[in-house]
């Protein structure tokens, strides 16, 4: 994690930017990071496009996703995905949530997204379901209530992503550069996923092979490497 408050903010601008550029956000979609001093509170922007995110617009909440000062300026209706994923995992220090166009046939289908690709390990050999149906009927698929975050986390549970039945998905990392890159890697195998099976074959990475490569994966080098890429690109888009 960041260790400057500052650094924090525009490390969630970029990341919403990045993300934005990389197609795993559109108009929608949101990243958040734990407060680099105080676990109690969380880091995410006013509601805008994520692509125009700057350090200024991100606001800190509290783990009940209030605003700590009152705010001026329209919020997210989806930030208690944020904090009650914070209350439920500690040791999450980023948050993402995402309806990328690559994961959705997976949150309509059913059919379970698995590593088959090597980048992709960073996901994690399980990535559940949740279907805001089995506990609240029929809703506007928005997660609004804190019982409907709390019911996504439990879902979510020791995991890194969670796919939400006929809505999208929702991503954790250590940190935000970890978040970012398991975001896109994710995208990336649900393509490549999708592909293999039209092509009548799939073949998966083993548990050994996804608990190794996930290891390679996010050791510092391409982790540097990752975010060094991804953030030029971004900026370059902005010129």
């Amino acid at each position: 994690m960041p260790d400057d408050l500052s650094d924090a903010r525009n490390q969630v601008a970029i990341a919403n930017r990045i993300l934005a550029n990389e197609g795993v956000f559109d108009a929608f979609g949101h990243v958040s990071v734990r407060h680099p001093t105080d676990p109690g509170r969380y880091l995410l922007p006013r509601s805008r496009s994520p692509g125009l995110i700057e350090a200024a617009d991100v606001l800190e909440f509290n783990l009940d996703s209030e605003p700590v000062t009152p705010p001026t300026v329209q919020l997210y209706a989806e930030r208690v995905i944020h904090g009650c994923i914070y209350q439920a995992r500690p040791d999450v220090m980023a948050v993402c949530h995402h309806h990328a166009s690559a994961v959705m046939p997976f949150c309509i289908s059913g059919i379970p997204l698995i590593p088959v690709i090597h980048v992709a390990a960073i996901m994690g050999a399980t990535v559940p379901f949740w279907d805001q149906r089995d506990d609240f009927g029929d809703t506007s698929l928005l997660v609004v209530k804190p019982e409907e975050g709390r019911s996504l986390a439990r879902a979510l549970g020791p995991h890194y992503a969670v796919l939400m039945r006929r809505h999208g998905a929702t991503v954790v990392g250590a940190d935000v550069r970890e978040l970012v890159f398991r975001s896109i890697a994710m995208c990336q195998n649900a393509e490549s996923q999708m592909r293999a099976l039209a092509m009548g074959n799939l073949s998966t990475l083993t548990p050994g092979e996804t608990k190794l490569a996930a290891a390679s994966n996010l050791s510092p080098n391409p982790l540097a490497r990752t975010w060094e890429y991804w953030t030029a690109r971004a900026q370059s888009a902005r010129r």
